[in-house]
């Protein structure tokens, strides 16, 4: 007699309706701004960078806005993306998609987003010797808070996470006034008309860092089915989040490069440099002003994480209830609401990861922060490659689903906005995992060691050594439910269809 795998169905779970569109715009701000990359954008490609966020908020963005408003008001089934690429092209292609779309997240928040926490509480709030028990301490009360927080159900988690987004503004607008009263006192170091100029090295340079910096409109619909009318607010919400983010991007930028010249930006810790340059403005207040704006940082660091792993942890889970992961991670708590099982590997994965990078890079923090920094931009990015052209598939397998929003232009439209955006994701995923290659075929000074802070083999060692192990474990995830099901068809009925759909 065969043992059956414990799993929690989805497709018939009835999810609570939680999300409104105010919660959406809060939920995608808190993931879509990545304040910890600020610094680091303006660090990699000085005043042009912020040229070149400027090029991408409209080539990129905006066509990727489109994209997303219509897969996410059409295809709203709990999981989002791998609902989107199930239907699309097949359980084995959503997979491997999903898989590498979750593990960023772990990756991310285990590496760069503890790190740059910990450096700040170091720096401005309270001594954390990097690599000592209290350092390790730090990190591992980090990674699970966010997790936590992603644990406790969407109902009280979208309010800790509506505070980060609330705070992450606030806080770039603080940062951005108090620029505009530090230039009328001091003046600023100032731009030549030149800088600003695109070049090729400055556009190989930043162009992945900010690719990872804007994404994470789709995020929400890691928890479509708890939206209480995707069809009308995923529109709108994307619309708005998306203004908001590129404002975010772009005015901080300019603010921090006209009170510190690009030299000077070092991307893990460059935002609180200029917070602390420009806060001299204040007298006396300022290193109390500077103490908060500290913490603050640290705590929209965190809830951004946890955006991250309450958007991301569903849509692995979904993939481990339909089958294309391991069926035990797809339960989902009837208490909570939500995948704890997969909450707890994130933080598994997150701590090893963390222990690791620290480990391997020698502790040091900026090494630690861009390297890492740049897998989870490769594990993201390359997840997209499968995502973005679903849109086109969905489009010509079930032409009759209600479209509520569809990307302008008809089909020309269409093909025209996933052709851009899927051409710079790969060109994005390209210069993440073999940087200056490019700029060794078209002639562009490219020193290895100087940008990276750790030799090249090291480096492709580190960042290729984890891209192989997340595909070797979504196939293997993939193949262990599909021999526990034998050849069972991967043809949806209507019912199934439309469950997994959202209708």
């Amino acid at each position: 007699m065969s043992v059956q795998p414990e799993t929690s169905d989805i497709r018939t779970q009835t999810f609570r309706k939680t999300l409104g569109r105010l919660d959406i715009i809060l939920l995608s701000i808190s993931a879509i701004i990545s304040i910890d990359v600020i610094a680091q954008i303006a660090a990699g490609g000085g005043a042009e960078a912020f040229t070149w966020t400027a090029v991408i908020g409209v080539t990129f963005l905006f066509p990727y806005a489109l994209v997303v408003a219509e897969l996410g008001s059409s295809f709203h089934g709990e999981g989002g993306p791998f609902v989107w690429v199930r239907l699309a092209f097949g359980k084995l292609a959503a997979a491997i998609a999903t898989m590498f779309y979750w593990v960023t997240n772990p990756l991310w928040m285990g590496g760069s987003l503890v790190f740059i926490s910990a450096a700040t509480w170091d720096a401005y709030i309270s001594p954390l010797t990097s690599g000592s028990l209290a350092d390790y301490a730090f990190k591992l009360v980090f990674i699970w808070l966010a997790i936590a927080t992603a644990i406790i159900g969407l109902q009280y988690g979208k309010h800790i996470v509506a505070a980060g987004g609330i705070v992450k503004v606030a806080l770039l607008v603080i940062f951005v006034v108090t620029v505009g009263i530090y230039a009328l006192r001091y003046g600023v170091h100032g731009y030549a008309a030149g800088d600003f100029s695109p070049t090729l090295g400055g556009f190989l340079a930043v162009t992945p860092v900010i690719l990872f910096a804007v994404v994470g409109f789709e995020a929400p619909n890691g928890a479509a089915e708890e939206m209480r009318d995707p069809q009308r607010d995923v529109p709108k919400a994307v619309a708005s989040s998306g203004l908001i983010s590129i404002l975010c991007y772009l005015v901080p930028i300019f603010a921090i490069l006209a009170v510190l010249p690009a030299q000077k930006v070092q991307g893990a810790s460059g935002l609180l440099d200029a917070f602390k340059e420009v806060f001299t403005v204040y007298g006396p207040a300022a290193d109390t002003l500077l103490w908060i704006a500290a913490v603050l940082f640290v705590f929209v660091v965190l809830t951004q994480a946890s955006a991250w792993m309450i958007a991301s942890d569903r849509v692995q889970a979904a993939a481990g209830a339909d089958g294309a992961f391991f069926r035990y991670f797809g339960a989902f708590s009837p208490r909570l609401g939500t995948p704890v099982r997969m909450n707890l590997l994130s933080g598994v994965v997150a701590s090893v990861f963390c222990i690791a990078a620290t480990v391997l890079l020698n502790g040091t923090t900026a090494a630690v922060f861009t390297v890492v920094l740049t897998v989870a931009i490769s594990t993201l990015l390359l997840s997209y490659l499968v995502i973005f052209p679903s849109i086109i598939a969905l489009r010509r397998k079930h032409p009759d689903v209600p479209r509520p929003f569809r990307v302008p232009g008809g089909t020309v439209g269409l093909w025209v906005c996933t052709v851009v955006i899927y051409a710079w994701v790969l060109l994005g995923s390209w210069v993440a995992v073999f940087p200056g290659t490019l700029e060794g075929l078209l002639g562009v000074t490219y020193d290895f060691q100087d940008v990276w802070g750790v030799g090249r083999p090291t480096f492709e060692l580190f960042t290729i050594g984890t891209l192989v192990v997340i595909a070797i474990l979504a196939v293997v995830g993939y193949a262990w439910e599909r021999s526990r099901r034998g050849a069972q068809s991967e043809e949806l009925d209507d019912a199934e269809f439309a469950a997994l759909v959202g209708d």
